[in-house]
């Protein structure tokens, strides 16, 4: 296990994963002796120094505790065995959850009612049915896919993009750069959950910003770099966007200094839209290798080229 997470929080895997897997030897790089470095075949990883994973010379496949890989494909430039990258169902139920609740926190004005309050304003504000509101979802994989089905059961008229072509029910999917566009151009509220890639960094600029309808809201679950932060505070404050959940951040945690702590149109979150639950993540990390020691067969890998 290669790891640069907290002891604690390292031990509590290990506690985990050993318990499900009685009949593999899993130890902490730090534990291993030359001799193991050279046999260890599969890497159970979480933000690992390259410099330890370059010490495994027999390594056959990784497996990442987090859904996220950008980091880890950005530290490890032209590794060779397949990265696999925690799919769990779990995760994709608290994503959705998360989504569909700060969809209807913008929904239903409560940073604005939060505001009225502090001014001590008592004003009802106008209410629309969520059929009257178009919810727009950038990223349709595992977690955008489950976010746009709680959100479309909720009443809500979701538009979705994805790179690829995909077809959701209920959905109208687009992909392109003309997809981005109108799923852009017919959003009240965006939710982001695409993976940070070469790609999709500052893809939502100046300009793509400004194809919103003007008073459109944001919420950011996937990564702080997808959103240019200079574009889009000058956005808020123009008010030609009202509000944005902000979840995810360039730096984390967000510096104490940093001004969008004040912003009176950002909700900070730090960092909890979808946290992984240890328990079903190391269900699924030991099922995957349970399989592979039984039948020879790597999960499916993440494109290392492509970033995700």
């Amino acid at each position: 296990m290669v790891t640069r997470i907290a002891a604690a929080q390292e031990a509590q895997w290990l506690e985990r994963l050993r318990l499900a897997m009685p009949d593999e030897v899993i130890v902490p790089f730090r534990d291993l002796t030359s001799a193991q470095r050279s046999l260890v075949d599969i890497a159970i990883v979480a933000n690992p120094d390259p410099a330890e994973i370059a010490q495994l010379p027999a390594l056959v496949w990784v497996h990442s505790l987090w859904a996220g890989v950008e980091r880890l494909v950005a530290e490890l430039p032209g590794f060779r065995p397949p990265i696999v990258r925690l799919v769990d169902p779990e995760l994709a139920r608290t994503m959705g959850e998360a989504g569909l609740a700060w969809t209807y926190y913008l929904f239903r004005d409560m940073a604005d009612y939060a505001r009225q309050q502090r001014a001590r304003n008592w004003s009802q504000l106008p209410y629309r049915p969520p059929s009257a509101v178009t919810v727009g979802i950038l990223g349709l994989g595992a977690l955008g896919a489950n976010a746009a089905r709680r959100i479309r059961s909720a009443g809500f008229l979701v538009v979705g993009w994805s790179r690829s072509p995909k077809k959701i029910d209920g959905v109208q999917c687009h992909d392109g750069d003309a997809g981005l566009a109108e799923v852009l151009r017919q959003s009240d509220i965006l939710l982001v959950l695409l993976p940070l890639t070469q790609n999709t960094r500052n893809l939502l600029d100046a300009e793509r910003l400004a194809m919103l309808p003007k008073g459109a809201k944001i919420i950011n679950f996937a990564r702080g770099a997808i959103i240019d932060k200079g574009a889009l505070v000058a956005a808020l404050d123009a008010g030609e966007i009202a509000h944005a959940v902000l979840d995810v951040f360039e730096v984390e945690p967000l510096p104490k200094d940093d001004a969008l702590w004040d912003h009176p149109s950002v909700t900070v979150l730090p960092h909890i839209s979808a946290p992984t639950d240890a328990g079903t993540a190391a269900a699924v990390v030991t099922g995957n290798i349970a399989r592979y020691r039984r039948d020879g067969i790597i999960p499916p890998a993440i494109d290392q080229a492509r970033g995700y």
